[in-house]
């Protein structure tokens, strides 16, 4: 499966973004998705993950309560909503697909996206 990654950008502290990752080349609920992201120098990190219909939600503690992960099957999309954002959100932002459900780990994904870039100013 190919995975687009798109809608960061340059953001005031407080405020919000939604990124989308559209999904071609395989049937798209088939895969469990999940975002993460990286900062120069560190190592990629999980953000959210949800199942191949919309259930079981996990979120890292850093963004519980402010990010909301989504997917449309019908348009092969998942989403990240981010809401109150801060500098330390700054971070490329990479989608990812595995046919497994549950992992939080970079390992457990097999398909990844390019990245898009969320900067955030203070």
């Amino acid at each position: 499966v190919q995975l687009q990654a798109y809608g960061g950008g340059l953001v005031q502290a407080g405020g919000s973004l939604r990124l989308s990752c559209v999904a071609s080349g395989r049937t798209f609920s088939n895969y469990a998705m999940g975002w993460f992201r990286q900062v120069p120098g560190k190592e990629r990190e999980f953000v959210a993950a949800i199942g191949w219909s919309g259930g079981g939600r996990q979120y890292a503690d850093s963004v519980k309560g402010r990010f909301t992960i989504s997917r449309d099957n019908a348009k092969s999309t998942v989403y990240l909503q981010m809401n109150s954002l801060k500098p330390e959100d700054t971070a490329v932002y990479y989608c990812a697909a595995d046919p497994a459900y549950g992992n939080t780990h970079v390992q457990g994904y097999r398909y990844w996206g390019q990245g898009t870039l969320v900067t955030v100013s203070s």
